[in-house]
């Protein structure tokens, strides 16, 4: 236990640092994205305790995988968890929606906060007209699996949306939904106000910066301080793009009839580094962006059209995922590097515990050792 005790004392001190009252941590009800495609991210069980020592308590998922939600069991920390797009039309079949509610929600409720599945995820970015028909099917068979199995009260359904829904997004007033989707989401609207389930969008003013560079406000885009556009019909003041993308959407539903569905950010964040192509693609600027973002959700800010209404934002994503197909930028999006260290610097810090090895004599010696370095990690954070 001498080696135990000589990692136990530094790691204690460590600990002391990180729960200290001066160090800021990110909390303020931001929620995360923990995507995990990559071969080098840490276990799940090391994750949650990074995520808590970050006072994150809202994680969203891109699937429903067990060895997370298990290792996040009795933490409070509310999940979103996913059905991907290849499962639309499985879940349009009421058994098989029924079944996997069963064996992939339900054994996990008593422990582990699931508040809402997304089925599906942008799926109008595709071309897939078949996708696009089984979109709503889908969710009103899983909502409706929800009803019969009493978890409708505790879990909710909804689906996430990439901006190009939209023909139009500014000025935000004058908002629009693509006229080739129309129809189908004229039924996801009636759904999200039979069922009360926002509206989730994955806005990135990061995109519209790079493809034009020379006609985009880096300012504007990156919360920093700057002249601002003005709404022509309404004549409010918009000092960054997201709040403008939000309120086009807000629009867009308004124009087809509703009111009363809350428009939530599914996805946001900034690449730290792209191809030579992707232009502002850089740590400064990531940090910028995240950085300026997370003072927004601490001041609980509404956007011009919606003061009232404190926008809801998950940030992409947690880690930097290697194995992410596309241009550099999409495995460049973590606050993190898979080991724990920033990616650069917002202002916060966290604690991922390290893994310990040991020859087989020792495993026994160091197996008590961990626990008790984790469990020190928990009791020390809790505080």
């Amino acid at each position: 236990m001498a080696a135990c005790s000589s990692l136990l004392f530094p790691l204690l001190l460590v600990l002391l640092t990180f729960s200290d009252s001066s160090v800021k941590v990110i909390g303020l009800g931001v929620g995360i994205n923990y995507g995990q495609i990559a071969n080098n991210l840490p276990s799940p069980s090391r994750v949650s305790y990074l995520l808590r020592s970050l006072n994150i308590s809202r994680v969203k998922l891109y699937d429903a995988d067990p060895n997370v939600l298990v290792a996040f069991s009795n933490t409070n920390v509310d999940f979103i968890i996913g059905l991907g797009n290849e499962y639309l039309q499985n879940m349009t079949d009421p058994i098989k929606a029924q079944n996997w509610v069963q064996q992939r929600v339900q054994p996990y409720l008593s422990r582990t906060r699931i508040t809402c599945i997304t089925v599906g995820n942008e799926v109008f970015k595709y071309y897939d007209h078949q996708s696009w028909s089984n979109l709503l099917p889908a969710m009103q068979t899983v909502y409706n699996t929800l009803v019969n199995l009493g978890l409708d009260k505790q879990v909710s359904v909804t689906t996430a949306h990439s901006l190009d829904i939209l023909s139009v997004s500014f000025p935000p007033s004058a908002g629009a939904f693509r006229q080739d989707i129309g129809e189908y989401l004229h039924g996801i609207l009636n759904f999200h106000a039979q069922v009360k389930s926002p509206f989730l969008i994955n806005a990135y003013p990061y995109f519209a910066y790079k493809d034009s560079p020379n006609e985009v406000s880096l300012d504007y885009v990156l919360f920093q301080p700057n002249q601002g556009t003005i709404d022509p019909f309404t004549n409010l003041k918009y000092d960054n793009m997201l709040y403008a993308q939000v309120d086009a959407v807000y629009s867009a539903i308004k124009a087809m009839g509703h009111t009363d569905i809350e428009v939530r950010v599914s996805e946001t964040g900034w690449p730290s580094k792209g191809d030579e192509n992707e232009v502002g693609a850089t740590p400064e600027n990531a940090g910028l962006y995240n950085g300026n973002l997370l003072k927004r959700i601490e001041q609980r800010q509404g956007t011009p059209a919606k003061p009232n209404v404190p926008i809801d934002i998950y940030v992409f994503a947690l880690f930097n995922e290697n194995l992410k197909p596309g241009p550099a930028s999409e495995r460049n999006y973590g606050l993190f590097y898979p080991d724990g260290t920033p990616v650069y610097n917002i202002g916060v810090q966290g604690y991922l515990p390290e893994l310990v090895y040991s020859s087989a004599s020792k495993n026994n010696g160091f197996l008590v050792c961990s626990l008790l370095i984790l469990a020190m990690a928990y009791l020390i954070l809790k505080i």
